[in-house]
């Protein structure tokens, strides 16, 4: 175990906790600016990480909560699975070929991190919007109302899939805060408990193919695994305690630009 790994585990953990943004979203670009990894090793190795600390969650949100909609995730992962094994099969082309893919990872990653920043910009004006569509209506707990008809809605949903299986797979960014709002899009009047539990749901899934994937690639550093869960697991449990306590107006915008400085410098490189 490394204990400066297990420190930044804990500290994204803590965030993570505090603010629920995903952690790939910080965790990736810790690894690659701080520690120097390559790219698809951060990447391949958060998507294991994600996919273990995220099961606990699930847990708590299906058996406690009954905030899963089971429908709904197996639509997403309709989408999203086979479009994650495509790109581990492009990845594995491109790799046979002696092409190299830190180029593309890098690239992915920051627009998926471009795109998370302005998720956190409209994601509380959505839960807002989905909070007051809750009040002024009479829709049972059971109906989600979506935004189209049924048809197109099981369409829409299996496309924002397809488009999450990619990014994740690739930047290992997008499971939390993209899945959240694309949900909050798709779905205006599902309770915001039920977004989360079920992007949550989704996410297993993705991010478990997804890193087992990079793992048969050989993106992948157990030693960092096994220090970040040492770290992250207490500092989530620590995290919300104060999520609470720390005003959302002030640290949203501070993570989405924080995520916006750091999405235009991966685009850039």
């Amino acid at each position: 175990m490394n204990l400066l790994y297990s420190a930044s585990g804990f500290a994204v953990g803590l965030l993570v906790g505090i603010t629920g943004v995903g952690g790939g979203s910080l965790m990736t670009p810790l690894l690659v600016f701080l520690f120097g990894f390559k790219p698809a090793i951060a990447v391949g190795t958060d998507l294991l990480y994600a996919a273990i600390t995220k099961s606990a969650g699930v847990f708590v949100h299906h058996g406690k909560h009954k905030s899963v909609d089971w429908k709904i995730v197996c639509f997403l992962s309709m989408g999203s699975l086979p479009f994650a094994g495509m790109t581990l099969y492009a990845l594995k082309h491109l790799m046979a070929v002696d092409k190299d893919i830190s180029g593309m990872i890098t690239f992915t990653l920051g627009i998926a991190l471009l795109l998370t920043a302005s998720a956190l910009m409209v994601r509380s004006v959505l839960l807002h919007r989905a909070a007051k569509l809750q009040l002024d209506d009479t829709v049972s707990d059971a109906d989600n109302s979506g935004r189209f008809s049924p048809r197109w809605e099981k369409i829409a949903t299996v496309l924002t899939g397809a488009v999450l299986g990619i990014l994740v797979t690739l930047s290992s960014v997008g499971a939390g805060a993209l899945g959240t709002v694309a949900l909050l899009v798709l779905y205006p009047r599902m309770s915001t408990l039920k977004v989360v539990g079920t992007d949550l749901a989704h996410a297993i899934p993705l991010t478990a193919v997804a890193g087992l994937g990079h793992l048969s690639l050989g993106n992948f550093d157990l030693e960092l695994l096994g220090s970040l869960l040492l770290g992250s697991v207490p500092g989530i449990w620590i995290g919300s305690h104060f999520s609470a306590k720390i005003p959302e107006y002030f640290l949203r915008p501070a993570l989405a630009t924080l995520l916006l400085v750091i999405g235009v410098k991966f685009v850039m490189v």
